[in-house]
């Protein structure tokens, strides 16, 4: 009887710290506060920023904010509606553009800290495409799927459930966990690759998104299907660990009508796609 009751008190803090997404209905577990993990990835974004100067002018810084900040309205939209504005505080969102066309990426931190390399905007060939990569990016930031993978590895590598015991007993392993897991460093070979699960999400919430910032998410599918072609017979590392192509392009064509129910009862309407 003590024996459960030691495991109960052990599971506690993992019990309390599963949350439920917005979007999917599907339960996480998060150990790591979410301005603790935000407060990183800013720092880390800063420092990347530093070594890879980004572009500050020119029709594709406009281009990538423009259609950047019309997610994020979009987001705001649908936290406002649900009463969850609250979730978003800790949020200071910055999109920010590498010059850089050999390099097929784009990437959210947590916290709203968005890249996208010029590269990428060769496969995208339209704002609605490029809607596309950049809601999948800030899905996984709304997700909280680096905290996910953080708070996996605090409990699977360290053994963990603590981050406060984590940082206390183990602190530069629990350093090395937590900027691989927050996207974190000058190299992007460094990140902890997101499971094909956080990417099916990723896929499905960044559909809702742009649909409801005014982008058609029928783009999504052929946006994917060139994304895969483009690297030839070795697609860009980018697409390393998302779903096999031809599910992936049937999955978000099914998903089209409940997108567009999305931009219908939830449409950011201060949005340039409404403007127009």
């Amino acid at each position: 009887m003590w024996k459960k009751t030691i495991l109960a008190l052990a599971l506690m803090p993992i019990l309390f710290a599963c949350t439920k997404n917005l979007f999917t209905g599907r339960k996480s577990l998060n150990l790591i506060p979410i301005q603790t993990m935000n407060e990183l990835s800013f720092s880390e974004y800063k420092s990347y920023l530093q070594q890879n100067k980004p572009t500050t002018t020119g029709k594709d810084v406009e281009l990538v904010r423009r259609v950047g900040n019309d997610l994020k309205l979009a987001v705001e939209t649908y936290y406002r509606v649900k009463n969850k504005t609250s979730e978003l505080k800790n949020f200071a969102w910055e999109f920010n553009v590498i010059d850089d066309p050999k390099t097929v990426n784009a990437f959210c931190m947590p916290g709203g800290k968005v890249v996208v390399y010029t590269g990428i905007l060769n496969v995208t060939k339209n704002e609605d495409a490029l809607a596309v990569v950049m809601g999948h990016e800030i899905a996984h930031a709304l997700a909280q799927h680096g905290n996910e993978r953080m708070s996996q590895g605090l409990v699977a590598q360290l053994g963990l459930s603590s981050l406060d015991l984590a940082l206390s007993q183990k602190p530069t392993q629990t350093r090395s966990l937590l900027l691989a897991a927050a996207g974190a460093g000058a190299q992007l070979g460094v990140l902890l690759p997101f499971s094909r699960k956080h990417e099916s999400e990723a896929d499905e919430i960044g559909l809702y998104l742009m649909a409801m910032a005014g982008y058609n998410p029928k783009e999504a599918a052929p946006f994917w299907e060139r994304m895969n072609k483009s690297g030839g017979s070795r697609p860009p590392e980018f697409l390393s660990t998302h779903p096999d192509p031809s599910k992936r392009s049937e999955k978000l064509k099914s998903l089209v009508v409940k997108a567009q129910a999305y931009a219908k009862n939830y449409p950011a309407k201060g949005s340039s796609k409404f403007k127009k």
